[in-house]
């Protein structure tokens, strides 16, 4: 016998279940739903937050129920913050309610990567991502645009830089993200974080998220953010007491054994017992944030490296050994020139700023200015005897010779310096010609420095590997003498106001007095002097000549020249933003910084030959080639014919092959 529902039951329960709230929106599950990494992934397969334990608050706080409007998430590089953090919290946000967001990178070329490389392949293989902006194909065209649509034409997306005032002003944002925070540099129409924040300001529930590796202690945007925000540091038990504590850079600083590097681990602060790498994912599973500054206005986190489970600790030790210089650098054996290019690059980057960085995730602090000049003279004259090498004396080891020429109104002036393993450099001389770059008296003296065989200690003649010579000013007359060398011998580079990036980018193009682009011909660039400044002066302070990064100065370089290495010191300002930023000044108005900028110049001309990239086996070959002994009879210390016209600097006026094939390759 059958019973039949009663209607107004039906009716009642369908009214209900309309009027009962969604569930609330869960970021963590929406990456258990939609995120899958491919093969390529070094953890390929579904997401899996226990692999993750860490981001699930930072899911929660970046959730639109959640009452904090500001978040802070500062890390080191490559711990997974776009596939994890911004672009899920993008989605969630937009499935939840009609939305316009706005998303900032540092540069153009960053914000077209990110939706090319990364925001596009998570839409159309998310199912939640396509059933929001569809599966990103318009007409049989990909829709790759930076200002995207969802398909009920209910909400946007807008993808920009901060360069681009223009794109951050006209329109409100609910949620605004700023990747890569602390690369923004300010522009002379204002400060593109404040621009951006200012987007949301028409919602009382916005939510801004600012999400970066640490940049340069002082003018670093996302450690501002951090020191205002709670300040969370995630804690893990203790494997063998159970006592919680955070995973921090000191505590496993006093465990690397340099002979021993796969042994580092960190130690519990309670019972020293050793924490291991083998006990990494189960204390994760344990582990919780707790807030260090509990009084801070906002979320803020710190996540690094050794969080991670894509590599283990030991790796951490090894790359901190290599910009350490305790371990060889060997070459690559593989033959695909995609991954020896990205070999090339990682060897670029391992110094310490980047390790600081991208590695731990915190603010580096460089120099802020040289040692007393008297003490740098005096380092070097007092010094023991096989340890000082003779004005205009090559160093018998492997080296890259390289010059940095600085050009003036009435005088040109040229800084020598050898460039070896290890981040060594020596001044070999400085001279000072008494003419301007575009008169021949110049010209012909340049010319012959680049003919000249100069000595090591064992009289091996050695020609100049690379000149690069400032383009920034008489630029004209600069081209005009570069181009009658090869671009591989003779470089243009020009200082740049950027205090973020590379110490050293090509220059593409450049303008001729009647307004006609020239191509560069692989010689211009635009160097990080900023950065190149604060990494010398580090290495400047240090005494052991054994020490990576050792500067090492010639005998009889004269007062002069030591005033001009270390006259200058960086200052942090605020400028009409109000932002904190550095600046180089003199130390004295009445200081010369020539031989500064030309030390910087040289340098790039080193970066140019390969003097970050090369291997120990390819600092072999030359040690090999340069430490030999000449084969013929020492003949007179110049082997070319040089006009009298170059001085070394007076306190008065100013004071002053296998080989080939390793340097040209990576000048390449």
């Amino acid at each position: 016998m059958g019973f039949l529902t009663s209607a107004e039951g039906l009716v009642a329960g369908a009214i209900g279940q309309a009027m009962a709230p969604p569930p609330p929106p869960d970021i963590t599950q929406w990456c258990t739903d939609n995120i899958e990494f491919d093969d390529r992934s070094p953890l390929p397969g579904k997401f899996n937050i226990a692999r993750f334990p860490f981001l699930k608050e930072i899911h929660e706080v970046l959730s639109p129920e959640h009452h904090c409007r500001e978040v802070t998430l500062r890390g080191s590089a490559q711990f997974g913050k776009t596939v994890s953090v911004i672009q899920p919290t993008l989605a969630c946000w937009h499935e939840v309610m009609p939305l316009d967001s706005l998303v900032v990178h540092p540069t153009h070329s960053a914000a077209t990567e990110w939706v090319n490389n990364k925001w596009m392949p998570m839409r159309r293989s998310a199912p939640g991502l396509r059933a929001v902006f569809g599966d990103g194909v318009k007409m049989g065209q990909r829709d790759n645009t930076l200002n995207q649509e969802t398909l009920d034409r209910n909400g946007s997306l807008r993808v920009t830089s901060s360069g681009s005032p223009a794109d951050l002003t006209g329109t409100t944002r609910r949620l605004v993200i700023l990747d890569d925070l602390s690369k923004f540099e300010t522009s002379e129409k204002g400060d593109p974080e404040y621009l951006a924040v200012s987007r949301a300001d028409g919602f009382e529930d916005a939510k801004i998220l600012r999400i970066s590796t640490a940049g340069v202690k002082g003018t670093c945007r996302i450690s501002a953010a951090y020191d205002r925000s709670d300040q969370r540091l995630y804690h893990v038990p203790c494997p063998t007491c159970g006592k919680k504590g955070p995973l921090t850079w000191e505590n496993f600083l006093q465990n690397i054994d340099p002979e021993h590097l796969a042994d580092a681990h960190f130690t519990c602060e309670f019972c020293k017992a050793q924490i291991r790498h083998g006990d990494k994912a189960r204390i994760l599973g344990m582990g919780e944030w707790v807030p260090h500054n509990p009084k801070g206005d906002h979320p803020g986190f710190h996540l690094w490296r050794a969080y991670v489970p894509q590599r283990d600790w030991a790796s951490i030790a090894a790359y901190y050994a290599q910009v350490m210089g305790w371990t060889r650098i060997e070459a690559g054996s593989s033959k695909n020139a995609d991954a020896s290019r990205e070999d090339t690059t990682e060897r670029e980057a391992r110094t310490e700023q980047v390790f600081w960085n991208d590695v731990l995730g915190l603010p580096y602090e460089p120099a802020t200015d040289a040692p007393d000049w008297t003490e740098l003279r005096d380092r070097t004259e007092n010094a023991d005897p096989g340890a000082r090498l003779p004005i205009g004396t090559l160093p018998a080891t492997g080296f890259i010779f390289s010059v940095g020429v600085d050009c003036q109104q009435d005088r040109t002036e040229v800084h020598f310096v050898a460039f070896g393993r290890n981040r060594r450099r020596w001044t070999i001389d400085y001279r000072v010609i008494p003419h301007f770059i575009g008169d021949v008296e110049c010209r012909e003296q340049l010319n012959a420095f680049l003919k000249q065989k100069w000595r090591t200690q064992l009289g091996l003649p050695v020609p100049i590997d690379i000149l690069s010579i400032d383009g920034g000013t008489f630029t004209d007359d600069v081209w005009s003498w570069a181009k009658s060398h090869p671009w591989s011998r003779v470089i243009i580079v020009k200082g740049g106001n950027s205090q973020n990036g590379p110490l050293m980018a090509a220059q593409k193009f450049e303008r001729r007095k009647d307004g006609k682009a020239k191509r560069a011909q692989k010689r211009a660039f635009i160097l990080n002097v900023s950065q190149m400044k604060a990494g010398f002066y580090s290495n400047l302070r240090k005494e052991d000549p054994e020490r990576r990064g050792y500067v090492q100065f010639a005998l009889g370089l004269g007062d002069e020249f030591y005033r001009m290495i270390s006259s200058e010191t960086r200052k942090l300002v605020r400028n009409s933003s109000g932002v904190t930023t550095s600046r180089w000044d003199l130390v004295e108005p009445t200081r010369r910084n020539e031989a500064l900028d030309n030390m910087n110049y040289a340098e790039a001309g080193a970066i140019r030959k390969g003097w970050h990239a090369m291997t120990d086996d390819q600092w072999d070959l030359l040690d090999a080639e340069r430490s030999a002994a000449p084969a013929e009879v020492q003949g007179d210390f110049f082997d070319a014919d040089i006009p009298a016209v170059a001085t070394r600097a007076k306190p008065a006026t100013g004071e002053r092959r296998k080989l080939s094939e390793v340097l040209n390759t990576h000048a390449d």
